[in-house]
């Protein structure tokens, strides 16, 4: 994106659906167990003492957003970062918090 141009409305609107993505404390859970490795549901749920129904919820949101990836292997699905521009975003906001 240029620095000169002002995004349009539609661009603004997505843009501020991603950060809210981003504006909850399960979900920013989530992304940051998904920085080590990929999970299962059923172990991000045991690893962030969650049902796995609330996190599949959360998963959703998250895959919906496209912030996360998946793959299936048998019956398990398998979930991880969809990128590195994830992990950017959020490394930059905590470095912005700990200024």
């Amino acid at each position: 994106m240029s620095e000169k141009r002002v995004p349009d409305e539609n661009e603004l609107m997505d843009l501020a659906e991603l950060f809210k993505v981003f504006g909850d404390t399960t979900r920013m859970r989530i992304l940051f167990s998904l920085f080590t490795k990929e999970y299962a549901v059923t172990e991000l749920a045991d690893a962030l003492n969650m049902t796995q129904s609330a996190v599949s919820h959360q998963l959703r949101i998250l895959r919906n957003a496209k912030l996360i990836a998946s793959r299936r292997d048998g019956k398990n699905i398998f979930y991880s970062l969809a990128d590195d521009h994830v992990r950017t975003i959020i490394s930059m906001g905590i470095e912005h918090i700990e200024e």
